[in-house]
């Protein structure tokens, strides 16, 4: 694939659109000024193939919005996005073509305004690390074992720096990295990947299992400090999900699913788990493991959303897969290692999708988007009872994102 020089991306600055409804007046003349908004990206399911659109909304506790002649609607369909420095960003997966990545900002109308669209590499994983956001793109090609990286400022919408990973270095000898997610540690990035071998391109297989690795780079320069392993779970993340997340006191919580395989069979002998690195530290903790799958009695995490002090919002899931959605969903405290069933979400049977791209309010209280055979609608879930709530509905659309802006004032 051509190689984009990002340093001289030109970045196409577009006119307003506006996905939300005029300021109302104020009594006596003037206009009211916008409150922060909700972002709802939803795929339209009138028909395939299409791409997503972008709602606002001041509430996700009731009422309903439409897909149709509402939002600002996307170009290309798959995407992913990120929220730092009070920006929207919306990436373009472009399945091994050029991706692209287009910025938006809410305006003090409550319209969302585009900044900036402009071409990029297809990426794999995509984090904050501070006020930049740090992307990824990686090769599974034996003959090329490399991953690209890109910083992308998000105060200018433009890449300040690139460079280069040799995943073959990274993991045991005839297999290379491969990626699950980065996040910031920390003045460090940690970077967990899964092992897979060298000889068999575009598959994820390995004949190391049974082992969680993690890459520690330095920032920005991307220049890797060490290696760290642990093995008592199975890889960290998923293929494209993160496994990592950090609690106030600076500590990182690794979540395996145990789904490791080889020629498509399942061969991990490890438990679906949680493990620990303490602040500071660059070794796990070898005195903390919690056993996930004990905990629920056979099921294993697929996704986890953290909702502060040690609580976390789980999906989970009976039968091992890849890439399947856990359905079940559940709230555990990693400092107590407690596990509780969430009560007010729909069957498992009849889901569909539970959003990865979530939002958690300062309340505590966790947003999730659940598509289901009839509808999707947004479920708040209050941590504390473990108890889900039916909210905003969205019509025409299957919710595949949720986010939170405030508004701007443009001089």
């Amino acid at each position: 694939m051509k190689k984009f020089n990002f340093y001289y991306l030109a970045i196409l600055t577009l006119a307003l659109i506006s996905c939300s409804e005029d300021a109302t007046d104020k009594p006596g003349g003037g206009e009211e000024t916008a409150t922060d908004k909700y972002i709802i990206a939803a795929n339209p399911i009138a028909s395939e193939g299409v791409a997503d659109y972008l709602l606002t909304t001041e509430s996700v506790s009731e009422g309903a919005i439409s897909t149709e002649g509402n939002g600002v609607e996307q170009d290309g369909t798959y995407r992913y996005y990120i929220t730092n420095n009070n920006k929207f960003f919306s990436l373009l997966y472009g399945q091994g073509n050029p991706g692209a990545v287009t910025t938006y900002q809410l305006n003090e109308n409550g319209a969302l305004d585009k900044l900036s669209d402009f071409q990029s590499e297809t990426v794999h994983t995509f984090t904050n690390v501070g006020d930049e956001v740090l992307m990824t793109r990686v090769s599974r090609s034996s003959e090329s074992p490399v991953a690209s990286w890109y910083r992308l400022d998000t105060e200018t919408s433009q890449f300040v720096g690139e460079g280069e990973i040799n995943t073959a270095a990274l993991a045991p000898e005839g297999e290379q990295a491969f990626f699950s997610w980065m996040t910031q540690v920390g003045d460090k990035v940690f970077a967990p990947f899964f092992s897979i071998k060298a000889c068999c391109n575009n598959t994820f297989g390995t004949d190391y299992p049974d082992q969680a690795w993690i890459a520690v780079y330095s920032y920005p320069e991307m220049e890797l400090e060490k290696v760290i392993n642990d093995d008592r779970t199975s890889f960290i993340g998923r293929y494209f999900t993160n496994g990592l997340s950090v609690d106030e006191a600076g500590d990182t919580y690794a979540f395996s699913s145990s789904i490791a395989s080889s020629n498509g069979t399942m061969t991990s002998t490890k438990p679906s788990a949680v493990t620990r690195i303490n602040s500071g530290e660059t070794e796990f903790d070898e005195s903390y493991f919690f056993d996930l799958e004990e905990a629920s009695g056979g099921y294993y995490v697929t996704n986890h959303i953290y909702a502060g002090n040690g609580d976390y919002v789980v999906m989970m899931r009976e039968e091992k897969a890849p890439y399947s959605v856990g359905t079940n969903l559940a709230i555990i405290n990693v400092y107590d290692k407690t596990f509780e069933w969430v009560e007010g979400t729909p069957e498992a049977s009849s889901i569909q999708n539970v959003t990865s791209n979530n939002y958690v309010d300062a309340d505590g209280i966790v947003h999730v988007g659940i598509t289901t055979t009839q509808s999707s609608y947004v479920y708040n879930i209050d941590v504390e009872k473990a108890t889900a709530t039916q909210g905003l509905e969205v019509l025409g659309g299957n919710i595949t994102a949720i986010s939170k802006l405030d508004p701007v004032s443009v001089e």
